[in-house]
């Protein structure tokens, strides 16, 4: 009979409390809880309905930022460019709206639901504002104001990149936060507006689809950015413009936005970076949409309303690792 030590080459652990350092199928015996345990690795990669926006909240361009089970709503068209809500994981709450109303913000998810960062946006170009759980101050501004750019990262380490203009200069326009000032980085080697990305700091970011400036082209181009330069690596499979994004550099999420030229349609497709290439998911959003709002990580997303309908929420579950008890019957 095969046993564990002759496919592994080791025992199982009898161990007080479950290990930090885990690998995917160990297993081991916890003698504190009684129980038999096991490392796996379950891929769902679907998404399912959430919470709905609250009444009257049904539009697109909203900022985002936090997890999946702990996250914002911030700005957007409707019903009001300043209002604001917290989710989580099962209903939205109405929390203290923004000091200067904005949208055009889908690209925005920097940080926490306590901790988060908004840069730029539509009447509010060069505007940033940081939450510290229960209300917004002004932060210092960005260099280049814009609207639709990118912001990832966390609220002390954050990037800000591409845009719509004005100024001509903004869709190539790059600019790294340190909880104190905006300092302009190395510039996109592929100007865009309405562009999404994943990152975890200033230094540790991607840049993905958007459309050129004056266009109503949608692009597949991707950009990696290890903070000295940006570097043009694999291209989307799908062309988008105006997509939620979620994740790291290295574990990537894109889901929705608008496929451009000719047709000009919302698109629900969803796509999995793994740090070299994307993938395309079998299944994608229930609805499409475009200006998305989207935050969280490549195994626990959420997309923020627009498309139809605009006030939906989608969780987004993906490849997750887990410590699992064995049961033996």
């Amino acid at each position: 009979m095969t046993t564990y030590y002759g496919l592994y080459g080791q025992k199982v652990q009898y161990l007080a409390s479950d290990p930090t350092d885990v690998q995917i199928g160990q297993v081991w015996y916890n003698s504190t809880s009684a129980v038999l345990k096991v490392r796996q690795e379950i891929a769902t990669n679907a998404w399912a309905s959430g919470g709905n926006l609250p009444a009257p909240v049904a539009g697109q361009g909203y900022g985002a930022a936090g997890i999946q089970t702990a996250a914002l709503q911030i700005g957007g068209e409707t019903p009001s460019p300043s209002s604001n809500n917290s989710y989580n994981g099962t209903a939205w709450t109405s929390i203290p709206s923004l000091n200067t109303g904005r949208t055009s913000l889908n690209g925005n998810h920097i940080g926490t639901q306590t901790a988060a960062l908004l840069a730029g946006g539509y009447l509010a170009l060069a505007d940033t504002e940081s939450w510290n759980g229960s209300s917004w101050t002004n932060a210092p501004t960005l260099n280049t104001g814009r609207r639709l750019g990118g912001g990832t990262g966390i609220q002390t380490s954050a990037l800000f990149y591409g845009g719509s203009s004005p100024p001509a200069s903004a869709p190539t326009a790059s600019e790294s936060f340190n909880g104190t000032s905006w300092t302009s980085t190395p510039s996109l080697n592929t100007a865009r507006g309405q562009v999404s990305g994943a990152g975890d700091s200033n230094t540790s970011a991607l840049a993905f689809g958007g459309n050129p400036p004056a266009s109503g082209e949608a692009l597949l181009s991707t950009e990696s950015y290890n903070g000295s330069s940006w570097t043009s690596v694999n291209n989307l499979n799908t062309k988008r413009a105006g997509a939620g994004g979620a994740g790291t550099q290295t574990a990537g999420l894109v889901f929705g936005g608008n496929i451009g030229s000719p047709t000009f349609g919302a698109t629900g497709a969803t796509e999995l970076w793994n740090g070299t290439s994307w993938t395309n998911n079998p299944t994608g959003l229930s609805g499409t949409g475009q200006e998305i709002g989207g935050t969280g990580t490549q195994a626990s997303a959420l997309r923020i309303g627009s498309g139809s309908p605009n006030v939906q929420t989608e969780e987004w579950t993906g490849t997750q690792t887990l410590s699992r008890t064995v049961t033996v019957s």
